[in-house]
């Protein structure tokens, strides 16, 4: 395969992410007619389809020597492997866009080696994209920023406190039962409860409901912390590059894992700022137990 241009396939993930766009805010879904996949916290759109269609045609009409991985496309039995992979997540937020509630994206990322390398996520409600090519920089434009440099605040606040002065991004997911659901619970508490608890007395939690948003806005510095386990490669791969060319750091949510793959379902991303790593380690000694997802 001849060498990517890695600024070409950005710009043209791009044009598609705001063609998705006019899709999206076209569309008029209600709770009512949502397909579930797993249960009534796991929904599905005709948009969510139609949107996955459109981008799948128009990246294998460009790259068609490209692999693809997307959301409501995908099967068990086709793994994420090192030949240079879209990975794509149509509505990113889907309760949200059901309920009406504008925290929603289009994820797109490309993976090469299994490594995220360009990420564009768009919030059609807002007109915000957050777009990064590894090695190159992550950058926001919306009504207030054109193309501006992440994090917006270089250099950022240094954590002086930790994880007592954090503002954490969290989500409850899909699956509402059994021993991650229960993690992730006694791990919410931990993080929320008084210090003379046991707690780490964050400034708060956020349960914004679209990890790749979550993600951009740990990379733009709004967000300090953001801890998921549940999710997927095409949740995150767009996010993560966004996140890494903005100074942050996305590890394991669970302890000791400095190296998360992309699929392994399991994220935790911190800002830029002095005292990063020791962050990661405090909130690694909130987490109550051990996330089974992802093996």
């Amino acid at each position: 395969m001849a060498e990517i241009d890695l600024q070409e396939v950005h710009d043209f993930l791009i044009g598609i992410a705001k063609k998705a766009g006019e899709m999206i805010t076209s569309a008029r879904p209600s709770t009512a007619l949502s397909g579930s996949k797993m249960n009534s916290a796991d929904l599905v759109t005709e948009t969510d389809r139609a949107v996955e269609k459109m981008v799948s045609t128009s990246l294998k009409e460009r790259y068609p020597d490209f692999a693809f991985m997307g959301e409501e496309s995908h099967t068990p039995d086709m793994p994420l492997t090192s030949a240079p992979t879209f990975i794509v997540d149509p509505i990113d937020g889907t309760t949200n866009f059901v309920h009406a509630h504008p925290y929603v994206s289009i994820s797109l990322g490309l993976a090469l080696a299994r490594r995220p390398t360009i990420g564009v996520v768009f919030n059609p409600f807002t007109n915000t994209l957050y777009s990064a090519i590894r090695g190159r920089g992550a950058f926001l434009s919306d009504a207030t920023h054109d193309r501006a440099r992440l994090p917006l605040r270089d250099p950022p606040e240094p954590f002086r406190n930790g994880l007592a002065e954090c503002l954490v991004a969290v989500e409850w997911g899909s699956e509402r039962s059994g021993n991650d659901f229960e993690v992730k619970a006694a791990t919410f508490r931990t993080l929320c409860a008084a210090r003379e608890e046991g707690g780490a007395m964050v400034h708060s939690l956020r349960s914004l409901g679209s990890a790749a948003l979550n993600l951009c806005g740990v990379a733009a510095g709004g967000l300090d912390v953001y801890w998921e386990g549940g999710c997927w490669a095409w949740d995150v791969c767009a996010g993560w590059v966004v996140v890494e060319e903005a100074g942050g750091i996305v590890v394991d949510a669970n302890e000791g894992g400095w190296s998360p793959r992309v699929d392994g379902r399991r994220y935790l991303a911190v800002r830029k700022g002095e005292g990063q790593r020791g962050v990661v380690e405090e909130v690694w000694k909130c987490v109550q137990g051990r996330l089974e997802v992802g093996g």
